[in-house]
């Protein structure tokens, strides 16, 4: 046999036994008659001592052994003496002492470190993600992403659940991102794509009597990059028949709760997970996946200067915009350069400008302000009451579009969120966000877009303006955020025919355009399809919080670069001329 134990399994109570391991060596130390190396493989480490006086062709042997060779070497197995326990590894009061040692296979010298991480560029990471892979942080992420997954299928197999495969290869319809299109060989001229999600045919499961569906779902999309997305991603797929929101709701978070509970035990939940409305988050904290782990409301300050004859908010005022504010605790003494910075960063995100206000420490004196002169001091005093302002504190405002104010002040939010060390790293609060718009309005294409996607139900109370005012129609849909991250989202879908139409001529969808992209579908909610809903997790980004990381690219075996680019096998890359010719596909560079 290759070994008998592995790396990380030894305890005092196998003293005196005779074992074989094998693993990589971990680290090397040669103080000359002995030679102790730590052997490593996936489940630990152990430290092998190696003789000259008892067991030279062993001891040979380790000479010879350089980092990340892969060793077999037979031992017995005795206890350390007391002062040379390490108590930091579950292995660290037993040694091993070598009687026969084989070099499996030598390696070169690694151009990352795996005994010790940090300090290399990602992209050499991405590059030997094999070696990186080996490393205890990686490797902890991948037996944590197996928990996740592993976890999440019992529990929905105790729920009833069953987990079901759908196509990779699909027809390609118009559902938010590019596809990623395969062409066909057997057919010149048409495509395939592989699935954004697997959206309609989980509701063609629920059509087909399969009321309790799930799936680990590989999903690709052609769109930009970021430190959280990548065009392949993993999700957990679910949908159910003959449920109301509330029902998915439920069981989704007793799902997550039970999840934290057994996988992460050291993290805190606040639970119940709270509620939102769309317009609720928005007017609170400037985003529909807001970090609920601190405070820094937004204050809507309309109203109370809406008779100013300072210009930058009456003009705003005017336009049908918004002048809002956050107060940030205990940083009233900001000096101008802090606060030209933060004036930066709210342009950053498409704001035109920052008016701020500093109060003193000392309650006697006046407030500082970048706009004082321009308002009356019972605007001013309106101001500074509205937003709860304290001694000491810096109140930061935006008037603008509703929608520039809300992205302005959520990164400001964030940002003093990350300067004052606001946010507790242990700490998941997850929040439902609910009853988003059904529909956002193009103004690029001057038509409606979906918001979540075209299947989703409106509300019923709502479904009478879907035809004369589709702008306030509210959708069915509703959306978990985790930490100021959209964790996943869902929706009850439509099941009638009339209902799918009605929003697909929303959507300036024509009848023969909808027929010819989506008329499977159109045609099985006539054959008895029940009201049924569901809801995908992203379990990239689950998993990258539960991790403490900061990209998804942590916690995938092999990831792309935010360009999209696999650096370990050079994809994408050219293909061999007689496979073009195969699928009749000629390359056309694009006019500059």
């Amino acid at each position: 046999m290759f070994r008998s134990h592995t790396c990380g399994e030894l305890r005092p109570e196998h003293a005196g036994q005779e074992v074989i391991l094998a693993g990589w060596v971990h680290r090397r130390r040669d103080h000359g008659p002995l030679i102790f190396i730590d052997l490593r493989d996936r489940y630990g480490l152990t430290q092998v001592v190696f003789d000259s006086a008892t067991a030279p062709e062993a001891h040979g042997i380790a000479s010879e052994s350089r980092p990340e060779y892969v060793l077999q070497v037979r031992g017995l197995i005795g206890r350390r003496p007391e002062d040379s326990i390490n108590p930091e590894l579950p292995t660290g009061a037993i040694e091993m002492h070598a009687v026969v040692a084989t070099i499996l296979n030598p390696a070169l010298t690694p151009p990352l470190s795996i005994a010790r991480e940090g300090g290399e560029e990602e992209a050499l990471r991405l590059k030997y993600r094999y070696l990186d892979l080996r490393r205890e942080r990686m490797q902890r992420n991948m037996r944590l992403r197996h928990r996740v997954i592993k976890f999440m299928r019992d529990f929905l197999d105790r729920e009833g659940f069953l987990e079901i495969e759908t196509p990779i290869l699909i027809k390609s319809t118009p559902e938010g991102a590019r596809d990623y299109l395969v062409p066909s060989r057997l057919y010149p001229g048409k495509f395939y794509a592989l699935p954004q999600s697997p959206q309609q045919l989980k509701q063609l499961l629920m059509v087909a009597g399969y009321d309790k569906y799930f799936q680990i779902a590989r999903c690709f999309r052609d769109e930009d990059q970021r430190a959280d997305r990548q065009p392949e991603f993993t999700q957990l797929d679910l949908e159910m028949s003959f449920v109301e929101q509330e029902d998915i709701l439920n069981l989704i978070e007793r799902l997550l709760v039970e999840l934290v509970r057994e996988v992460t035990p050291h993290k805190r939940l606040m639970t119940p997970f709270p509620r939102l409305t769309y317009a609720e988050a928005l007017e609170r904290y400037g985003t529909d996946k807001p970090d609920l782990r601190y405070a820094l409301e937004l204050v809507n300050l309309s109203d109370i200067v809406a008779d100013t004859q300072f210009q930058v908010f009456k003009s705003a005022l005017e336009q049908g915009g918004q002048v809002k504010g956050v107060r940030i605790p205990g940083c009233g003494s900001y000096s101008r350069k802090q606060l030209d910075e933060l004036t930066e960063l709210a342009r950053s995100a498409g704001a035109r400008g920052l008016a701020w206000v500093t109060l003193p420490s000392d309650a006697t004196a006046a407030p500082r302000s970048s706009f004082g002169r321009l308002v009356t001091t019972t605007e001013m005093n309106n101001i500074i009451d509205r937003m709860g302002g304290q001694p000491g504190d810096l109140l930061l405002l935006l008037a603008d579009r509703a929608e520039v104010v809300a992205t302005g002040l959520d990164r400001l939010r964030r940002e003093f969120a990350t300067r004052l060390n606001l946010a507790d790293p242990q700490l998941l609060s997850f929040v439902w966000i609910i009853e988003f718009p059904l529909l956002e309005w193009n103004k690029d294409e001057h038509r409606w877009d979906a918001v979540h996607h075209p299947f989703t139900a409106p509300l019923d109370a709502d479904l009478a303006m879907l035809a004369s005012d589709p702008g306030q129609v509210r959708a069915q849909a509703y959306d978990v955020a985790l930490n100021g991250y959209e964790a996943g989202g869902g929706s009850i879908r439509i099941h009638q025919r009339s209902i799918q139409q009605q929003l697909f001529q929303c959507l300036g969808m024509s009848a023969e355009i909808a027929q010819a992209q989506f008329g499977h579908l159109l045609e099985a909610f006539e054959y008895g399809a029940p009201p049924h809903g569901g809801i995908a997790l992203g379990l990239d980004r689950l998993i990258m919080l539960l991790a403490d990381e900061i990209t998804i690219r942590e916690v995938m075996a092999f990831p792309k670069t935010q360009q999209a680019v696999d650096l370990l096998t050079n994809a994408p890359s050219t293909v061999d001329e007689q496979q073009l010719q195969d699928l009749q596909i000629m390359i056309c560079k694009k006019p500059m």
